[in-house]
């Protein structure tokens, strides 16, 4: 089998910097985070995305540090910090600031200490606090960190959710991308997101694609305007991600390749944040049923990925019935 890539997909925008703004947004619920202090900081740079336990740091030993990390506060660390005298508690706490952190959380709901909230206020470094136990808070956090400091672009298409795979739907504008996703969900499957999808790759290599926050689950349908997809069709008709199994390219019958193979013994895939996804190229033409199409071509790669390509089963067949009329042929049989 041959195989062919295509990347002129459109890419608008690359993710930028993690900032303790976005942890705090996104970790509002997640890791139930509560601002108490320094917001005016909010915008300062996760130049490392990771989560930090100043343990040694609080004692004054600074070597080695890793100052650019999120400071997280457990009980032991707390524990330190109540047997200082208040003076030298401040003391320590400012020269912690003063290596420029990005921002602190004290975990399992801990009282901070006042001192701590006024260094915090005169340097601009956030402090927040959480009510999640440290294990629990440093695990979910990292998860957290890793989603959004994730390769990610936003690109054109429509992405739903078809037999548990996740295919994405492109094409140029007019050629019914989003018509198709909702007659998909009229059949039962899901939608993810509407006319621009964003992507992201996670740390198993995986492409995940989700909705704009704004967008999140609308649809622009021509002739009847914005739609609000869990209103109609209920919540099981939405998806927060999924990950992209496969790339369903919408194109005008005239602009397709004359060599177009249509056996599917060639192997096509698209590439998005150097992840290769198998892609299908589907002319559109009046009166083809891109609904069916689009949910055929999906339980199709969903029996391919059991290991049958019907293909190669006809192939076998034609084989074997060659070989078959040929030996009655040569008198073997």
């Amino acid at each position: 089998m041959s195989v062919k890539t295509t990347d002129n997909h459109q890419i608008i925008n690359q993710h930028a910097r993690v900032t303790v703004n976005q942890f705090f947004k996104e970790g509002r619920e997640r890791l139930k985070l509560e601002m108490l202090a320094g917001e005016r900081g909010i915008n300062r740079v996760l130049t490392e995305p990771l989560l930090h336990r100043p343990g040694l740091a609080l004692t004054g030993f600074y070597e080695h540090f890793a100052w650019e990390r999120v400071q997280t506060i457990g009980m032991a660390e707390y524990g330190y910090l109540s047997s200082l005298p208040e003076a030298l508690r401040k003391q320590r706490v400012h020269e912690l600031f003063a290596m420029n952190i990005p921002c602190m959380v004290f975990t399992r709901g801990l009282k901070v200490f006042p001192e701590i909230l006024e260094v915090a206020e005169h340097l601009g470094i956030p402090v927040m606090k959480s009510e999640m136990l440290t294990r629990e808070f440093l695990r979910a956090g990292t998860f957290l960190l890793e989603e959004l400091d994730a390769p990610r672009c936003k690109v054109y298409g429509t992405m739903v959710e078809v037999s548990g795979v996740g295919v994405f739907i492109e094409g140029s504008p007019g050629l019914g991308k989003s018509e198709t996703a909702l007659g998909l969900i009229k059949r039962g499957h899901a939608l993810v997101a509407d006319d621009l999808t964003q992507f992201r790759r996670d740390s198993n290599g995986r492409l995940i694609a989700s909705a704009l926050n704004i967008t999140k689950f609308f649809m622009e349908i021509r002739g009847i305007g914005i739609i609000y997809v869990p209103a109609i069709f209920g919540v099981t008709a939405v998806r927060g991600e999924k990950h992209v199994d496969l790339v369903i390219t919408l194109m005008r019958q005239a602009d397709v390749d004359a060599e177009l193979d249509r056996t599917g013994t060639e192997e096509l895939y698209r590439e998005f944040l150097g992840i290769r996804v198998p892609q299908r190229i589907v002319p559109v033409a009046p009166g083809r049923d891109l609904v069916n199409l689009v949910e055929t071509a999906a339980q199709e790669y969903k029996l391919r990925m059991t290991g049958y390509v019907a293909v190669s089963e006809l192939d076998a067949r034609i084989k074997k019935q060659h070989d078959a009329t040929g030996s009655k042929a040569n008198g073997t049989i």
